[in-house]
């Protein structure tokens, strides 16, 4: 099979995970909290329950990106971290206590650490230029599975049989069925994913031999190379291969290749050295000399790290504040509600394509300063219109509406700006447990936001007001250090230099 055609399986299988992680919120979300009644847990079990998920993921999330940064492989994370998934939606499944339901939200939240690695499988194997339409539809997928999941449960709903020992009932089937749709994806990684190097920058050297490449034919460095090897020649005379930010270090059989490659190139300007032994070919070493300090803490990283947190408080502090809202103003019950998280789904969908169309236009710095602008008005906009209503029900109905049409018109603009961004400020060598860190600051928002909502439904102004707060002081941040949000330079790149090994 070609690499173009395991190239696009790969990507519809990435696809597929993050499809899979939104149906699964989307399916059991809804049913949760009867499930715990039918169990006799306390009120406070459904915020554990749901907080319990990404806190494991939180914990996680830089261990899988940690692993896929040492080992340069993501198909066995992935596979590792699918098995998680498995159990703990098998324990779901179960239900014959509160705690083993609370448990199974534990561990299939590991599971979902292996976003930190897929991420960074994604920023090694596509070109800068390309990342942010990358990773606009891949987020838009999970959008996706938000908004069919509910459509799941209109079948799971009627379940109502017994499994062996175990009873399948509306509130037990949404555990059973991603299950099972958790072992189907298993499948596909193991026959549809690859483990590939970075296929974009081979192109831009195919299209433009080097000049090394010249000089080693010259040489007859390659006399007995094949057809085979022929294919592999821009990747041998690569002279990117010594930036830490946009170099790739892949771990297959043309690695060791390109590394002797490199040295036979050095040999021209230096005495010969002895070779190097076969386990530090093989084993990259992307954590030497690598600092969390001066990696994390530079400006533009934590500038980013706080757009990260910020937008997902807001978001998931006004999701937990919406049902309540609506109960109360409109008198809205739970199809009215799955009404309104479809529509705001079919939103956010058109956001992701709109902003992959426009990242291939703009400098992400740019998007990400239209969402905050488009996230600042919608926070004034419910500061003044949602916090208390205003006029009779026609006017308070359309005040909510376009509250939340603005806020969720912003989420793609900023999501998919900052995420793009984190993978160019921050070191290509490191990428999984970068992004491991930026999903594990987006996890304290999602635990922390609908504590803050849940203890404030009744003090609108004060839980909106600190919204806005925390957003204005982002927009401060975005501004004062807007001209470092770039892709580093090639000069600054070649500080942290990646080795073959």
């Amino acid at each position: 099979m070609d690499i173009r055609r395991k190239k696009k399986l790969t990507f519809l299988t990435i696809g597929l995970i993050f499809l899979l992680s939104g149906v699964e919120y989307a399916v059991i979300l809804p049913t949760v909290w009867r499930y715990l009644q039918t169990l006799d847990a306390a009120p406070y079990f459904l915020g554990l329950a749901l907080s319990a998920f990404s806190l494991s993921g939180l914990l996680s999330g830089p261990l899988f990106g940690h692993w896929s940064d040492r080992t340069r492989t993501t198909k066995k994370i992935i596979l590792f971290a699918n098995l998680f998934e498995i159990a703990g939606n098998f324990m779901y499944f179960m239900g014959f206590s509160k705690w083993l339901l609370l448990s199974s939200r534990l561990v299939a939240g590991i599971g979902a650490g292996a976003g930190s690695s897929i991420f960074g499988f994604l920023t090694r194997s596509t070109a800068p230029e390309d990342r942010a339409t990358v990773f606009a539809a891949v987020m838009a997928c999970r959008q996706a599975g938000l908004l069919i999941g509910p459509a799941f449960n209109i079948f799971l709903r009627l379940c109502d049989f017994h499994l062996g020992p175990f009873v399948v009932n509306k509130y037990t089937a949404p555990g059973l069925f991603m299950c099972l749709l958790w072992i189907l994806l298993q499948l596909a990684v193991v026959f549809l994913y690859w483990d590939l190097p970075c296929l974009e920058r081979v192109k831009a050297q195919k299209s433009s031999p080097s000049k090394n490449t010249e000089e080693e034919n010259e040489q007859g460095l390659r006399n007995d190379q094949g057809e085979d090897d022929d294919e592999e020649k821009p990747l041998m005379g690569s002279a990117e291969q010594a930036g830490s930010y946009s170099s790739v270090v892949t771990p297959y059989p043309a690695t060791n290749h390109n590394c002797a490659a490199s040295n036979a190139m050095l040999n021209h300007i230096s005495p010969p050295a002895s070779p190097l032994p076969s386990e530090s070919l093989e084993s990259p070493r992307p954590f030497k000399n690598f600092s969390i300090s001066r990696e994390f803490l530079r400006e533009e990283v934590v500038v980013l790290l706080a757009a990260q947190f910020i937008t997902l408080f807001n978001q998931t502090a006004l999701e937990t504040m919406v049902t309540p809202l609506t109960q109360k103003y409109f008198g809205y019950g739970e199809l009215e509600n799955s009404i309104m998280y479809c529509l705001c789904g079919v939103e956010v969908i058109a956001g992701f394509l709109f902003v992959r169309w426009l990242s291939q236009r703009v400098a992400e710095r740019v998007v990400l300063a239209i969402g905050l602008t488009i996230c600042n008005i919608s926070g004034v906009w419910c500061l003044i219109f949602v916090a208390n209503p205003l006029g009779g029900f026609p006017w308070e109905l359309t005040e909510f509406i376009i509250g939340v049409f603005l806020q969720v018109l912003g989420l793609p603009f900023v999501a998919v700006a900052q995420v793009s961004l984190f993978s160019k400020v921050t070191a290509e060598r490191t990428q999984g447990f970068s992004q491991g860190v930026r999903r594990s600051v987006g996890g304290l928002a999602t635990i922390l936001g609908p504590l803050w909502a849940g203890g404030l439904t009744e003090n609108m102004y004060i839980m909106m007001g600190v919204m806005m707060a925390l957003l204005a002081l982002l927009t401060t941040m975005l501004a004062f250090s807007y001209d470092r949000l770039v892709e580093p330079a090639a000069e600054e790149q070649a500080d942290s230099p990646d080795s073959c090994g």
